[in-house]
């Protein structure tokens, strides 16, 4: 017979194969060989998180006690997975393009990025759940309790075996849930450690519900026969019970922040949806097919007494099956340490990001970005809040005597969490809905939910006994158990009603009556049409931003190598020839994205706004607890920000002006340009052949060197019609590009001798054949073309005493890019901005042509799929051509 001491010896060494399990799957990570663990297989066992010790131990005490009702508990994901994937697709899409790291992170995200509102759902989150962790420590200790009464060795106490579990179980969240911080970097190890442990669940329970079907029933009939003459036959279902819990089970599979940590967090590929949609109401199906046969032949073979809820292990032990219940036991432990692991993450990132954060940039000021390193506070943070959360379950199971059934501890914080949906679901679908009307909801919601189940449950001592009975106040309206005169109810029926349609209400009354501020509603327009924007709200002005502070901060969240190659890849996307790129907004989105998904949303937003100051909602606003001058705050950034958003709109308003001035000018004078262009090749060939036809007496010398004119003027007219036709042709889409493989070595070769040949002067070429040496599938003879248009303006503008031209052929973000960068005084910067026009000239003096080589060329890299751009901060003449890499399918096909 299994003993208590060997039962702790398998409980260690099934705690040792989750380390081992967990530390490999976190180094195959790392080091990139991690394909299977982003399977849909992984995705979808991960979800298993959901079956808890409830579902283990308790459903088959639920149905002994309350017959099917116990099926509301699965029936809840089921229908979310098979009729509201396409809500659970548009909650992972905004859970990453925003970097949420929490189910607090994406209700204060979407409200305006109010750090507020993140504490009342991280308050929230912290007490529905310690009532769930107290559950699961409830029932590792009853698992303990059954043994030791088989097998008696020693002293036993509860008391102590409930703090040991809690230790192990915080110390293992602690080692590998908290070893990075990025949103990105997913916790592959505590992952894959609970898809093992799905698989030992569902074993454990096939296992013994196979052992009661055939090994003690005899057969399927026979057991059938059995739940027929047991309580649970008689088919009893009370609607609004049935209605109530599948809800709380709805609402919990969306809210839990466990399930939002699986779910979205560590989402990997939204695609994994469609998988987990079939499959994990098939784990559910499974894991719930014995609950029943169990729960009937428990009543039957169990002493009258006896606890249902550990039916699971007590039928095995009865019968001698020593073995098969250490693998029950197993399956238990597996649901209560996965639930309260990954709990524990969760809560632990909320803690710290919406509590403990603001509490530290309040505290450090404008030293904030630089007072030392951030990402070892916030991960210092995170493990202190794991062993308090734990803490807090030890304290509640404690308090709470443990002697309630594990359903109703589940129900009760079923409830407390369902107060976030109205807000969740509110933010996803309506743009209206504000910061205020989700902070009303919660709050009404979270009083009631208190009031009317948590603190009545507690027992005697917590409300007093005249509050009880009499109602608040002596108020008998206001009783606990029958709020506003209305008796009779099921607790959990009266409790979830008051406190969801009052929350619903104050959460609409609340948006309707409230104006959400500018960011509130960008925000609410990325959300609500999450699939149409990938980007967040263009929020700052960064016109007095710094670079370096910037730099400076990152580092402290991020750590240096990743802050430096985040700078300098947004650096190399600018264009920029240093390792800092420039604050523009698009750059400030970015890195607020990238710090959310280490800090959080708000802090993120709030430590950005330190350094840049042009944010459209400030520090204060973002760190206000309940004061009521945040309002006007808020007012006063609103009109700020509009105030910005005119000045922004008018000054891209003149520049467009100036620009179209600039155009029109350079087309009337393109117009003149023409007119002499052609009219003086024409002067010239008719002169000279009136003086052929008329002029006899001309010597054959004479005759040679008019026709020479004649022919060269001919010849300077075709160019100019020819360049006008190519542009023509080019800019209608009607070019025929010839695609071939070509060395990029050799077309550079090619141009740089054409350019060149017969040219005055002497342009020196530099050029780094090493990195030329790329093959490229594309019209050659066009791109030559541009090549060359490069090369023969360099050769005719450099102005420096000794011309040189540099030819850099390097890798930027995947494509190739070569830049042609000479040493002259460059093209002057106030007409860079019309470069590629189709009548710009930089110097009409030195012109050999219309302006039409840098427009042709323009069109003609847009039609390879590449492009061509004039590069800023040289002191020279700069341009960049980008061309895609080979694509080995398009080799010796033609396009059009």
């Amino acid at each position: 017979m299994a003993t208590l001491n060997l039962m702790v010896l398998v409980c260690l060494a099934y705690v040792a194969l989750l380390f081992i399990v967990a530390f490999a799957a976190d180094r195959f990570a790392a080091t990139g060989r991690s394909t299977w663990l982003r399977s849909p297989l992984i995705y979808t066992l991960s979800l298993s998180i959901y079956c808890t010790a409830w579902t283990f131990y308790g459903a088959v005490g639920y149905a002994a006690r309350s017959g099917l009702e116990f099926v509301t508990i699965y029936l809840g994901p089921t229908l979310v997975m098979m009729g509201w994937w396409w809500g659970l697709r548009k909650l992972v899409r905004v859970g990453r393009s925003q970097r949420v790291t929490s189910v607090a992170d994406l209700i204060s995200s979407r409200y305006g990025k109010s750090n507020l509102l993140a504490i009342a759902v991280t308050v929230l989150a912290v007490i529905g759940i310690t009532p769930y962790i107290a559950l699961q420590l409830q029932s590792i200790t009853l698992s303990f309790s059954i043994f030791f009464e088989e097998a008696p060795v020693g002293s036993y106490s509860d008391a102590s075996v409930v703090f040991w579990v809690a230790v192990g179980l915080a110390v293992f969240a602690i080692l590998f849930g908290t070893r990075n911080l990025d949103a990105n970097e997913r916790h592959h190890g505590v992952v894959t450690a609970i898809a093992l442990e799905a698989v030992v669940k569902l074993v454990a329970l096939l296992a013994v519900g196979i052992f009661v079907v055939w090994g003690l029933s005899g057969g399927v009939a026979e057991t059938l026969a059995r739940i027929d003459a047991s309580p649970i036959g008689e088919w009893q279902v009370n609607g609004s019970r049935w209605a109530t819990i599948t809800f709380l089970a709805v609402a919990a599979f969306v809210c839990l922040p466990r399930m939002f940590q699986v779910m979205v967090v560590e989402n990997d590929d939204e695609r994994h949806l469609r998988t987990a949609a079939w499959a994990f109401p098939l784990y559910l199906l499974l894991i719930s097919l014995f609950v029943v046969p169990i729960a009937a032949v428990g009543l039957e073979v169990m002493p009258a007494g006896a606890n249902p809820d550990m039916f699971v292990l007590t039928v095995p032990l009865a019968q001698g099956k020593a073995a098969l219940a250490m693998l029950s036991f197993l399956g238990g432990f597996s649901s209560a340490t996965s639930m309260v692991i990954v709990a524990a993450m969760a809560l632990s990132t909320m803690v710290s990001n919406h509590l403990v954060m603001p509490i530290w940039l309040s505290a450090q000021g404008d030293r904030a970005s630089v007072s030392g390193d951030v990402r070892n506070v916030v991960l210092l943070a995170r493990r202190i809040s794991i062993g308090a959360i734990m803490a807090l379950g030890y304290f509640y199971f404690r308090l709470s005597g443990g002697g309630s059934a594990l359903a109703s501890i589940g129900l009760i914080s079923f409830a407390g969490i369902a107060q976030i949906l109205p807000a969740m679901v509110g933010g996803l679908f309506w743009r209206g809905a504000t910061r205020i009307g989700a902070l009303a909801g919660l709050t009404v919601g979270f009083v009631l939910w208190l009031y009317t189940l948590l603190l009545p449950q507690l027992g005697a001592g917590i409300l007093p006994q005249s509050v009880l009975e009499q109602g608040l106040f002596g108020l008998s309206w206001l009783r606990p158990e029958a709020l506003f005169g209305i008796e009779g109810l099921d607790p959990i029926v009266h409790s979830v009603m008051w406190s969801m349609v009052l929350n619903v209400g104050a959460f609409c009354l609340g948006s309707m009556l409230s104006f959400p501020s500018p960011l509130e509603r960008l925000q609410g327009a990325q959300f609500v049409n999450v699939f149409d924007h990938s980007a967040g709200p263009r929020g700052w002005t960064g016109s007095v931003a710094q670079s370096e502070d910037l730099m400076i901060m990152t580092q402290r969240i991020l750590g240096a190598r990743e802050a430096q190659a985040l700078f300098q890849r947004e650096a190399a996307l600018q264009g920029g020839r240093g390792h800092l790129p420039e604050p523009t907004p698009l750059f400030l989105e970015r890195l607020e994205r990238e710090l959310s998904g280490s800090v959080g949303a708000a802090a993120a937003h709030a430590m950005i706004g330190q350094i840049v100051g042009g944010s459209s909602v400030s520090v204060e606003d973002l760190l206000a607890v309940a004061d009521e001058s945040a309002q006007l705050m808020e007012y006063s950034g609103r009109l700020e920000a509009k105030s910005s958003e005119l000045a922004r709109t008018a000054r891209q308003l003149r520049e467009a002006n100036e620009k179209l001035t600039q155009i029109s000018l350079q087309k009337d004078a393109f117009l003149g340009q023409i007119s002499h262009e052609l009219r003086t090749p024409m002067t010239s060939i008719r002169a000279f052949s009136e003086i052929l036809r008329d002029e006899g007496g001309l010597s054959e010398e004479e005759k040679s060197r008019y026709a020479g004119i004649i022919h060269d003027e001919a010849l300077r007219l075709t160019r100019l019609l020819n360049d006008l036709l190519d542009l023509s042709v080019l800019e209608n889409g009607q070019v025929t590009l010839n695609m071939r493989r070509g060395l990029l070595s050799e077309m550079l070769d090619r141009a740089v001798s054409t350019a060149l040949a017969g040219a005055e002067g002497s342009l020196v070429v530099r050029r780094r054949r090493g990195d030329e040496a790329i093959w490229l599938t594309t019209d050659l003879d066009r791109l030559a073309q541009v090549f060359i248009n490069l090369i023969s303006n360099a050769q005719k503008y450099c102005d420096a005493p000794q011309p040189e031209l540099t030819i850099a052929v390097h890798d930027v973000g995947g494509q190739v890019v070569v830049d042609f960068i000479d040493n002259g005084s460059g093209v002057p910067t106030e007409v860079q901005s019309t470069v590629f026009e189709k009548f710009f000239r930089v110097n009409a003096e030195k012109a050999g042509g219309a302006g039409l080589g840098l427009a042709i060329s323009k069109e003609i890299m847009q039609r390879l799929g590449g492009d061509i751009v004039y590069l800023q901060g040289h002191t020279g003449g700069a341009f960049r051509i980008s061309l895609p890499l080979e694509e080995p399918g398009l080799v010796g096909q033609n396009h059009k």
